[in-house]
């Protein structure tokens, strides 16, 4: 009976979310509160468990990083690249797109999806704003990009960090095993946006004068503050690539980051703190409640026994199921607690699989799925949420379809690819 509760619950909601009937945090809100109320998960659970319930170090990292994104916004810096960029892309819409893109899977790598999508996206409404371009494709495009460059390394998406720990996995595990096929479906995914975005991607030149005029130098408004705030920035990105080796969780690295911003800038705490998405921490706060209420009640571990049992016994057939099943599963239920959820599953088929080479197969596997599914729906990952909350402060709202419609194919594409990819290399 908990399980139908359960099931019924987190339909229910996601059904508000996505006719969007309803205020995405309200709902998730409502929904949390339900899972709760009606005992699908104690109360204390919420907020202490380390396995279900909210995540805390996502939140704090989201948190810690918008403060920083915060006090670099007051700069100027933002409108100094998009005013480069505007004009490296002489008024070519794709260009410009292509640009975005690889700065974005680039660093996404490196600085993890979450982190550059923060500090891309402001860059993009900029320009977008400069050369008349609608931002909601180029933000979209830009999410698909960071999610598909996050896949190539540990720190790259939170869910290779959750895979890499219970794996005994390292960096380097993931830049031979990952790095190459995610260079391979990145480039051919730039291609494909040529077609995808095709009905935005018509080139426009009245705007190109007016900003080929503009000198980006005077863009910058506190040069001094500026180059302290690159400073810490960069020392938490060398934070991120070495966290795993000082064991500090990146949520603390984000935190004590957000500190040093707030010191050196001087700045009103208030005006700070106004930068800060707090609508988007909130969602996922809600968002974490309800995949925890699917846990508690056993309906993900009755999915993974039943998968066990259809598959087990097959590592090829269960390769597949691994990278398509978390794909569709993940992408309506968010892929760091559905990874979180599912990892001691796959370490079971793992246990069952003898051939050594084709049993770590199952696991990158697994995180092709569940980091591709992040395209699969406007809530699959936390970067799609971020994006699409900046997008909507910024007057330039993208609806849950809107974003899925593209989502679901790029998805859909990476996943043969990546499939693909596993097969030939390990079976």
């Amino acid at each position: 009976m908990n399980q139908i509760l359960a099931v019924v619950v987190f339909v229910g909601a996601f059904w508000f979310i996505a006719t969007e009937r309803a205020d995405k945090v309200k709902v998730v809100l409502v929904a949390a509160g339900l899972m709760t109320v009606l005992g699908l998960i104690p109360g204390e659970e919420v907020f202490y468990n380390a396995h279900v319930g909210i995540d805390w170090n996502v939140i704090f990292l989201l948190l810690g990083m918008m403060v920083i994104v915060g006090v670099i916004k007051q700069t100027g810096l933002f409108d100094f690249l998009a005013i480069w960029a505007a004009k490296r892309s002489r008024g070519s819409p794709f260009r410009l797109m292509v640009m975005l893109m690889i700065i974005t899977a680039v660093a996404s790598p490196l600085l993890d999806n979450v982190t550059i999508i923060m500090l891309v996206a402001p860059v993009t409404i900029v320009v977008c704003g400069r050369l008349g371009f609608a931002a909601q494709p180029f933000l979209i495009a830009e999410v698909l990009a960071a999610n598909i460059g996050g896949a190539a390394t540990l720190v790259g998406d939170p869910p290779n960090i959750i895979i890499g720990s219970r794996a005994g996995l390292t960096f380097n595990d993931f830049l031979l095993h990952m790095a190459p096929a995610v260079a391979v479906i990145f480039a051919l995914f730039v291609l494909f946006t040529r077609w995808l975005f095709r009905a935005h991607l018509r080139h426009r030149s009245e705007h190109i004068e007016t900003v080929a005029a503009l000198q980006e130098r005077r863009a910058i408004t506190d040069p001094r503050l500026l180059t302290r705030a690159l400073l810490v920035l960069a020392g938490v990105v060398v934070g991120f690539g070495l966290h795993s080796v000082l064991h500090v969780a990146p949520s603390i690295i984000a935190l004590l980051g957000a500190g040093a911003m707030v010191l050196i800038s001087r700045l009103d705490i208030g005006e700070i703190l106004r930068e800060v998405e707090w609508s988007t921490l909130v969602f996922f706060m809600g968002l974490f409640v309800m995949v925890a209420g699917l846990v508690h009640t056993g309906v993900i571990e009755l999915l993974g026994d039943a998968a066990v049992a259809a598959f087990g016994d097959n590592p090829l057939f269960a390769s597949a199921v691994l990278v398509f099943g978390s794909a569709v599963v993940a992408a309506f239920i968010d892929n760091i607690p559905y990874t979180t959820t599912m990892a001691p599953v796959v370490e079971g088929l793992v246990e069952q699989t003898p051939d050594h080479g084709q049993s770590r197969a199952l696991w990158w596997a697994f995180a092709f799925g569940a980091d591709f599914s992040g395209n699969g729906t406007a809530v699959a990952a936390s970067a799609n949420v971020v994006a699409l909350d900046i997008a909507r402060r910024a007057g330039h709202r993208i609806t849950f379809w809107q974003f899925t419609r593209y989502g679901i194919v790029v998805t859909a594409l990476s996943c043969v690819l990546a499939w693909a990819y596993v097969a030939v290399r390990y079976f």
